[in-house]
């Protein structure tokens, strides 16, 4: 018998689907350790690797540590220019960063930071859905000056008017943008990471010192705290990590307190998470002074180590924290006051490290945050139809 051969029909061949494509815009880059963005793309630009995304972040020159052992291989990563200076680092490398995500036409673009919105215009012309975290209000922090503060309004207004769908990290952040913008979107916070026992931080004890982490800014109750620092320098040791990133009159105190008092050490910035963690993990208190913005990073990784946590009595603290904290008012008396009462009642300190435990496991965890962007990112590029 002859045998019959069948020519393959290619109507019939199959093709895998081409993955998703994701572009990251508004942080320094992948893997950065500057702040909360960066914290958060260190986290959701591998998980959505490892759920068959293809994932690009845009970066700055000299940002980003390639060398760590922990940078996932399948994050690409691209560089564009732009000005360092304070009021016009955002808005330039935003630009040149969506000019150039324009013409690569992804499936669609987080971009983080509302200072971005003038740019989004350029992403929607290239029919490219944006998913826009919009952080804070900007434009409440003293730390910027008027003309600051007008870009990130006004960049506000650009993102409810072009942006395809909202992030908010805190439940009275959406409320804000509800009221005067008219937009709602996804409440998608920041997570914190559980860790093992880490090593005590050489020099000092577990429970006695005081913990401040913070960037040098008034919003952040860092003056109010540096004035409290020489009386709880009499009884406790008080580690402060943290710089303005610009130098200036903050940085300066913090030196001069280092210098002048023996129980005071100033760290600066610390990009080592092993080490920062283990100064949070085993602080008789951690210092949360941040009076504006939403869910902060810091905190919820405070959260997640089981730091004692006296915090600035605002309503996106207590949105977060709820009973897991001694509160305090901007003043020194008040903050003398928190941070002696706790530091100093140990089954406080367990009630409130127990709560906070709990919420971080159920609200602010990692697992959490990364599947809530992939839901919204999917739904986004799905609607699209690109």
């Amino acid at each position: 018998m002859r045998g019959i051969s069948i020519a393959p029909d290619r109507h019939l061949e199959t093709h895998l689907p081409e993955p998703k494509h994701v572009v990251i815009i508004g942080t320094r880059g992948y893997p950065s350790y500057y702040g909360g963005f960066e914290t958060a793309v260190r986290k959701l630009a591998p998980y959505l690797a490892e759920q068959g995304w293809k994932v690009t972040v845009y970066g700055r020159v000299g940002s980003t540590l390639d060398s760590d052992p922990d940078r996932d291989p399948r994050v690409e990563t691209i560089v564009t220019r732009g000005l360092e200076k304070k009021s016009l680092s955002t808005l330039s490398y935003g630009f040149t960063a969506c000019r150039h995500a324009a013409k690569q036409k992804p499936d669609v673009a987080l971009v983080m930071n509302v200072a971005n919105g003038f740019w989004l215009p350029f992403l929607r012309r290239a029919k490219i859905p944006t998913l826009v975290n919009t952080d804070g209000i900007e434009w409440d922090r003293a730390k910027w000056g008027r003309f600051a503060k007008w870009v990130f309004h006004t960049g506000a207004k650009f993102t409810a008017r072009h942006a395809t769908r909202l992030v908010f990290d805190a439940k009275e952040i959406a409320r804000r943008w509800e009221d005067e913008f008219g937009r709602d979107g996804a409440f998608i916070p920041y997570g914190g990471d559980p860790v093992p026992e880490l090593p005590v931080e050489a020099g000092l004890t577990r429970g006695k010192y005081i913990l401040v982490v913070a960037r040098f800014v008034p919003e952040n109750s860092i003056p109010e705290f540096f004035a409290a620092v020489p009386k709880l320098a009499e009884k406790y040791d008080v580690v402060i990590v943290g710089s303005s990133g610009y130098g200036g009159e903050l940085d300066d105190e913090a030196k001069a307190l280092d210098q002048r008092l023996a129980n005071v050490s100033w760290l600066g910035h610390l990009s080592d998470d092993k080490r920062l963690f283990a100064l949070w993990q085993h602080a008789g208190v951690y210092f949360h002074g941040h009076s504006v913005g939403g869910t902060n990073p810091a905190l919820v990784q405070a959260m997640a180590v089981g730091a004692p946590i006296v915090a600035r009595d605002t309503v996106y603290n207590r949105e977060v924290l709820e009973g897991g904290a001694v509160y305090f008012d901007p003043t020194e008396e008040s903050i003398v006051a928190a941070v002696s009462q706790l530091i100093e009642d140990p089954e406080l300190q367990e009630r409130t490290v127990a709560s906070n435990h709990q919420r971080s496991t159920d609200i602010y965890s990692w697992q959490a945050v990364n599947s809530g962007y992939e839901r919204e990112l999917a739904a986004l590029a799905e609607r699209s139809g690109r």
